[in-house]
């Protein structure tokens, strides 16, 4: 890879972060994974040394500007330079807008919208440097309204335009933004989602599956392969795009 090889993926220490995290280390990248609590990244950076790749466990809240400003030294310090920011990091406050609490608003934006903002401030100032850089942000089918998500919608729907405001900016410096909105991707999120409508989640899996065309729910390795693209050197074309990896089209 001739292009420097230094992806951070926010929100990795499970999920569709760690699937993320282990396939840009498959495609060569030394990789930072960012989580809140740096120990629980422990099984994401045993399985990327495992395969023989390069990673690095930081503990931060990306909602936190100091803290995302330390992980960003320890980032340059311990592998170098980032090229690649995956912003997946997400917390779910899920309740019908007449239960939704303030708290439970304000939690869910800080974590998506303004965790993306701080990271991808902090990442563009070495990718416009470089001249070069690969911005991927996690959206979400729920940007385009879930019951029971008025908060989690709001902030999927926002990254979108956060994402083709970024292409616009920051496309004259080679850096490119594109945003993966997933569908139904089997992990604990959305096994908490289940929980929360009192189903269980091989049931919910099986119910979801009914209505996607290929007729399965997704996981983790689907999101991961739409991000190893948007990572790529060949993706450099390909900015503020939205794609929707869910098994079937949506509006």
């Amino acid at each position: 890879m001739s292009k420097p090889s230094i992806a951070i993926v926010t929100g990795a220490a499970r999920g569709i972060g760690a699937g993320v995290a282990k396939r840009l280390s498959s495609d060569g990248f030394a990789v930072a994974v960012v989580d809140l609590d740096e120990a629980a990244s422990a099984g994401t950076i045993a399985a990327i040394a495992e395969a023989g790749g390069t990673a690095v466990a930081i503990g931060a809240d990306v909602s936190n500007p100091d803290q995302v400003a330390a992980a960003f030294d320890r980032v340059v310090a311990e592998l170098g330079a980032p090229s690649v920011l995956v912003n997946n990091a997400g917390i779910i406050r899920d309740n019908m807008l007449f239960k939704l609490g303030v708290d439970d608003w304000d939690a869910v934006m800080a974590v998506h919208l303004r965790g993306a903002f701080l990271m991808t401030k902090a990442a563009q100032k070495y990718m416009v440097e470089a001249k070069y850089g690969r911005i991927i942000n996690l959206s979400s089918t729920s940007a385009l309204g879930n019951r029971g998500q008025a908060n989690y919608a709001a902030a999927k729907a926002g990254i979108q335009g956060f994402t083709k405001t970024l292409a616009i900016e920051l496309g004259p410096f080679g850096i490119t933004a594109n945003a993966i909105a997933p569908g139904f991707i089997a992990t604990e999120m959305t096994q908490a989602t289940a929980e929360r409508i009192g189903i269980p989640f091989d049931e919910h899996k099986v119910n979801a599956a009914a209505v996607i065309p290929v007729r399965r729910v997704g996981a983790p390795a689907d999101i991961a392969h739409a991000a190893s693209y948007f990572a790529s050197e060949g993706a450099g074309f390909v900015s503020g795009q939205v794609i929707y990896v869910a098994g079937g089209p949506k509006d």
